[in-house]
């Protein structure tokens, strides 16, 4: 049996949308993720004996009518399509098409259906099912009830995890529990490599070509915005062996001859300092030398920076935030500012480097400490910055403060971006407007990056390796179009 893993066509014009990333966009660096939770499905279902055809149409800049085409050609009888919030309409119509393309039952992935998926099912009554959460073992189950012949309403309603439609009803089966032996999937890696190439995706902080793995699953921390704790892995960590994950690595080595880095996509590879440097241990035990990123928390101690930058630590990816303490507070970062520059201090005594991650308009946001921020981001200095006004997602807390504050300018999710694909606000209140926290990142960006001294820095970083060179050459050729007309330039049109 055949089954078709699609991450549909979206903004293609514009640039690579990237769905699984934290905020759903065409990125102003040209950052473009992996979409690594549809590989891993995709690679449980093809160690169980299915034929698979993994589809990334936005990293192909594919159009709806070349994935006809191949999906006609595949004529599978499942099809797993990802989505994202703002581009949850056109990607029911990508996997509408494919039904009638193709006949197969079709389900829906991601954090939008996981948070609503009734509302999701509504959209169209074509979609069968949506899966809620993560969904290797869901998706295994319903390809074996469909190879099986057993596709009825009791079949489906023993599928934990599923919203299903049957007979034009709506029936939702009770969550799955999160799946606690990562060691029993494939290695995300050996999926790329069979149905991916990994020179279209790209991190606008990291060195390219790179591949993304992760570490584990979930996060014990409940910052309000963040989607994917609340709404996809949750918050209990669960964790790879550290064998699994450096014979991983090794496989990556091995496989990948032009590989410049590893990204550790786990909500946050440090947050246990004991494993931390027993993986940092082991790297060196092995002898592996490479370079790699990870998402960070701005709490990592100097001892544990010292000994995971010895196993190949370049930089790490670091949620800020904001300046202000009473707006760190409301957020539930549990960090504090002081905090915050001691880490950067012991990061710059070890020289990893930081991309720092601004994130403006969040509750008890003032026009005031959105200046502290800009203030706290300039005097921290990362290697890199990125600002951002609020994106809020539903099963989030935020998403249900703007609802229940009347805050939202918009309920249609499409209006979630701007016209060419970039981050929008759609959190508006007295005092604080979208506008003002979208054009408050413009010029927070414009203030960052053109200071003398930054440009000086980066220009010397890249006469030291010309790899970097390159890799700072590219991102700032896309960059500095959105610098120089801001969100809202020439030919878009304000959505206020």
């Amino acid at each position: 049996m055949k089954v078709l893993f699609l991450n549909p066509p979206f903004m293609g014009e514009y640039g690579k949308f990237s769905r699984e990333q934290r905020s759903p966009a065409v990125t102003k660096s040209g950052t473009f993720y992996y979409p690594m939770w549809l590989c891993y499905a995709a690679g449980l279902v093809e160690k169980n004996g299915f034929d698979v055809k993994v589809i990334d149409a936005p990293a192909k800049r594919m159009g709806i009518e070349d994935v006809i085409k191949d999906a006609k050609e595949f004529a599978p009888a499942l099809a797993v399509v990802d989505t994202s919030t703002p581009s949850i309409f056109n990607d029911i119509n990508a996997a509408v098409r494919i039904k009638e393309a193709t006949g197969s039952f079709i389900i829906l992935v991601g954090t939008h259906p996981s948070a609503m998926p009734e509302e999701t099912l509504k959209i169209n009554e074509s979609i069968d099912a949506v899966a809620r959460r993560e969904y290797e073992q869901t998706v295994i189950e319903l390809a074996l009830l469909i190879k099986n012949g057993k596709l009825s309403k009791e079949g489906l309603g023993n599928i934990d995890g599923i919203s299903f439609r049957w007979d034009g009803n709506i029936f939702h089966n009770k969550d799955r529990r999160f799946l606690e032996d990562l060691d029993s999937l494939p290695l995300v890696s050996e999926v790329y490599k069979r149905h991916l190439d990994y020179r279209d995706y790209f991190y606008a902080h990291s060195r390219h070509p790179i591949i993304t793995l992760i570490t584990g699953r979930g996060c014990p921390y409940h910052c309000v915005y963040c989607l994917y704790p609340q709404t996809f892995n949750g918050h209990k960590l669960r964790y790879r062996s550290i064998k699994s994950i450096v014979d991983e690595i090794e496989y990556c080595l091995k496989n990948f001859s032009d590989l410049k880095e590893i990204m550790f996509e786990d909500d946050t590879l440090t947050v246990n300092k004991k494993r931390s440097i027993e993986f940092a241990e082991e790297i060196l035990r092995r002898g592996l030398k490479f370079q790699w990123s990870a998402n960070s928390r701005a709490d990592v101690d100097l001892e544990t920076m010292k000994i995971l930058k010895k196993a190949g630590a370049r930089l790490f990816c670091v949620g800020i935030e904001s300046g202000d303490q009473g707006v760190l507070d409301a957020m539930k970062k549990r960090l504090t500012v002081p905090i915050i520059k001691e880490f950067f201090n012991d990061a710059k005594k070890t020289g990893i480097l930081i991309h720092g991650c601004f994130l403006v308009g969040n509750p008890g946001e003032t026009k005031e400490t959105l200046e502290k921020t800009l203030n706290l981001a300039i005097e921290l200095n990362p290697d890199t910055a990125q600002f951002f006004p609020i994106m809020i997602y539903p099963g989030t807390e935020a998403y249900n403060w703007a609802l229940e504050n009347n805050f939202l300018v918009t309920r249609n999710f499409n209006e979630w971006l701007t016209p060419d694909g970039l981050h929008n606000c759609v959190v508006s209140r007295p005092g604080l407007s979208n506008c003002e926290l979208v054009e408050f990142c413009d010029k927070a960006r414009k203030r960052f990056y053109t200071r003398p001294a930054y440009i000086l820095k980066k220009f010397i970083q890249g006469l030291s390796d010309m790899q970097e060179m390159k890799r700072l050459i590219k991102g700032a050729s896309i960059f500095s179009r959105y610098l120089i007309r801001g969100s809202f330039g020439k030919g878009s049109e304000k959505r206020c």
